[in-house]
């Protein structure tokens, strides 16, 4: 069906572009992929240029592919990418013509320090707002929380994305919510990507490849989300000779290794890490502790095989699970499951195509023990899908994207099971639903000035039976009802979300850009607490719940200086929301079968300035970052309808990172963060019922948690290279100041005055000191 599908395809295409063909007779193809000449893994975003006609050029994609088309003649093609040597190639140009480049590594000399994997000028040039790409070495320079390094943690330091707190790894994206960015690991979506209820990411960053976050102007080929997309790609694996790599920490370690499977053909990767906590508390003198277990395990593997010249397939799957036992009466555990088969194959020199096969799970389990009786409750959410990708190259002034993909959604909200007769087992009624797009995007160059992308993205959302399914009234009373069969639509959603990016170069130090985007989204999360935890519900949209919108506008001004060391820009951005959801004062969401009567629905708008300034060579690099922002909703029911802050309106975000690198053995860096509280709802008052003191509210989000700020500090030392071995210490600080932040605050009766009550303060931690050791051979 897939070749049948990929020749109709070919033909559509000739038809639609068959003036690119008619122009291109006298033109040919220079095509090809670039990869690292020691590791074999893919340099995306090489940047190819032409020494003979300037401004011409193209970058690698993801899989390293690139094509160039030029008039017949001879060339000079210069093949540039930070981090690596520039490699320079003379070609005759009187046919098309395929050539893979292998870069070589720069190397490590002070001058060659860096931040960002990208072209050195692509923030002035890019034609997208709001997009970021980080540097996953650069990652192991910042100080961290037990010394583990921590993909998402770092990226909470650029403008515009604001940490959700101590002890949580969910984020906040330009207003939204953290159910509102969309996750992808090699093209699955996760969707809790925390570890140790928060304190750590999914991501083993040695097992990272790239990380590009957009914030804004998403291309066509992402959806699903309001916010932000956070792509991740692992590790190929070293196609050229076997290495290994790891570290022990003080609560954790990891351990890697990759070679390949046939050399210059076909590489692997195998990445693991597990914390070790557990086995301390099995030290303890206390019994309770002693029967207690903490800690969680991932697993990273990922294999890929060139077929020929035409056709190279990957395949790459991640594994977690985390275990909360306390005294064998009550235990948590909670895990993610991925695996993405990619095949890559390409038509012609001017025609990539990828299809991927992708799968993702997401599970928690509760058990309570108690008088002798077990009880469970469990929800799993589940992701299989298809996409197909194809990158178009008719000249070198247009890049065009399009695809379709499919996936169906399998979601059970909940279920409980008892041993004790007395209780009725309960299973929330599974929800089936299937989401297909396709997209259409064209990247092109205006003029030596101008670039503009637009796009165009149409999704199908049909939630499907078999069930039950209910129809509620304002009040949350039971309006109607109707039972549908396995398949069956119950309510279907059809929503376009065009996209456009346009860039004005000033001069090639500095640009002027704009962009719109509408995002959909058709999952959402529902949740009573401030953070991400593993007992958060997933529902998909409904003949009750409508996809929530997102319609944003951005503007932005880039600058760099002195031959592009500095960075500098500032973006602002405006967001109009509709169908947000709330909940009810008091609503009860789990194992709720009629948990859509618990919600509220409104509009709500974002806006918001980030600033950003980077330094990215020499013997000191880093950033600054400052966010204003705010945040408001407006939803009948609460707050007498009038709008209120929503909980991620955080006003003033700041963020400051330097890393010294003071010679080959000695690094050191530091981190400084600060923010205005959080918005949260707090007692207004008091009074008494048949002697018990009741509290009563009057707005929502009406009070602020205390400012937040920390600094942190690491230094690594590089140990004297022994043979193949090398290893490093690296020594950090958390919180060197001991700044107890509040985490929560509770109300309650003074025991020596009983008409007063008082607030008390949680704190998570106070100055937290960690050692690890790193090696590779």
């Amino acid at each position: 069906m897939i070749p049948s599908l990929r020749r109709n395809l070919q033909v559509l295409l000739f038809i639609l572009f068959f003036p690119y063909f008619a122009y291109s007779q006298n033109r040919y193809s220079i095509s090809g992929t670039i990869k690292d000449s020691a590791t074999g893994e893919t340099s995306i975003g090489t940047i190819v240029s032409v020494k003979e006609l300037p401004g011409t050029g193209v970058s690698a994609n993801v899989y390293g592919f690139y094509s160039l088309t030029l008039p017949e003649g001879k060339y000079t093609l210069i093949y540039s990418l930070l981090g690596y040597k520039p490699d320079s190639l003379k070609v005759t140009l009187d046919r098309n013509i395929k050539l893979n480049i292998r870069l070589a590594a720069a190397g490590n000399s002070l001058k060659e320090v860096r931040i960002g994997a990208e072209k050195a000028n692509s923030n002035v040039t890019n034609v997208q707002t709001g997009m970021v790409q980080l540097d996953v070495k650069q990652i192991a320079d910042i100080p961290v929380l037990f010394g583990e390094r921590d993909v998402l943690k770092t990226m909470q330091l650029l403008p515009g994305v604001l940490s959700a707190g101590d002890g949580n790894s969910g984020f906040y994206v330009r207003g939204g919510a953290s159910d509102q960015n969309l996750i992808l690991l090699d093209d699955a979506t996760v969707y809790n990507a925390t570890h140790l209820l928060g304190f750590f990411s999914i991501f083993n960053s040695d097992a990272i490849n790239t990380v590009t976050l957009y914030k804004s102007g998403m291309p066509a080929q992402y959806g699903g989300r309001l916010s932000s997309v956070e792509d991740v790609i692992m590790n190929e694996g070293n196609d050229q000779e076997y290495h290994a790599s790891g570290g022990i920490g003080l609560i954790s370690s990891r351990l890697n290794f990759e070679g390949p499977i046939k050399k210059g053909k076909g590489s692997f990767l195998i990445a693991g890490r597990r914390t070790y906590a557990d086995l301390f508390l099995k030290l303890s003198n206390n019994p309770t502790l002693r029967n207690s277990s903490l800690y969680f395990y991932d697993l990273n593997l990922k294999a890929n095989y060139t077929l020929g010249d035409k056709d190279r397939v990957y395949l790459s799957g991640y594994f977690g699970k985390d275990v909360l036992v306390a005294d064998n009466i009550f235990g948590i555990n909670w895990g993610n499951a991925t695996g993405t088969f990619r095949w890559n194959h390409i038509f012609n020199p001017k025609l990539f195509c990828n299809t991927s096969v992708i799968f993702s799970n997401y599970n928690y389990n509760i058990n309570l023990n108690a008088a002798g009786y077990n009880f469970g409750i469990a929800s799993t959410i589940r992701d299989i899908g298809l996409k197909e990708e194809f990158e178009y190259f008719p000249d070198n002034k247009n890049k065009v994207h399009f695809g379709f993909s499919s996936t169906y959604h399998t979601i059970l909200p909940g279920s409980f099971t008892s041993s004790n007769s007395t209780f009725n087992s309960l299973t929330v009624q599974t929800r089936y639903a299937l989401e297909n797009a396709i997209y259409a995007s064209d990247e092109i160059k205006i003029s030596s000035r101008i670039s503009a992308m637009a796009g165009l993205r149409l999704t199908s959302f049909s939630e499907l039976g078999p069930g039950t399914f209910y129809t509620y009234n304002p009040d949350g009373s039971t309006a109607d009802s109707a039972k549908y069969s396995a398949g069956q639509i119950v309510k279907t959603y059809i929503n376009p979300e065009p996209r456009a990016d346009v860039t004005y170069l000033l001069n090639e130090e500095s640009s002027l850009k704009a962009s719109y985007d509408r995002n959909v989204q058709n999952l959402h999360l529902l949740s009573n607490s401030t953070s991400e935890t593993p007992t958060d519900l997933w529902i998909p949209s409904s003949n009750n719940v409508q996809p929530e919108i997102a319609d944003q506008f951005s503007i932005g001004y880039y600058r760099n200086f002195q031959n592009n060391n500095y960075e500098f820009s500032v973006e602002t951005y405006y967001k109009i929301l509709q169908n947000q959801i709330d909940y009810k004062n008091g609503a009860q969401l789990l194992l709720n079968q009629s948990v859509e009567s618990e919600l509220l629905y409104g509009s709500g708008r974002a806006y918001g300035v980030e600033l950003y300034l980077k330094k990215k060579f020499g013997k000191f690099t880093g950033w600054i970052s400052y966010t204003y922002s705010h945040v408001f909703l407006q939803i009948l029911g609460i707050n007498n309808g009038s709008p209120y802050p929503a909980r991620q309106d955080i006003p003033n975000d700041l963020a400051l990172v330097g890393i010294y690198k003071l010679n080959d053995r000695w690094t050191f860096s530091a981190t400084f963060v600060y923010n205005t509280g959080y918005p949260v709802t707090f007692p207004s008052g008091k009074y008494q019922v048949n002697g018990n003191t009741e509290f009563y509210y009057t707005s929502r989000n009406g009070y602020r948690m205390p400012d937040y700020d920390r600094m942190d500090v690491s230094v690594t030392y590089e140990c004297k290279k022994r043979k193949r071995w090398q290893g490093e210490w690296a020594l950090s600080v958390y919180n060197v100041y001991d700044r107890w932040n509040a985490y929560t605050i509770t109300f309650q009766t003074n025991p020596d005055n009983p008409q007063e009550t008082q607030a008390v303060l949680t704190a998570l931690f106070g100055i937290i000191p960690s050692v690890s050791y790193n090696f590779k051979f």
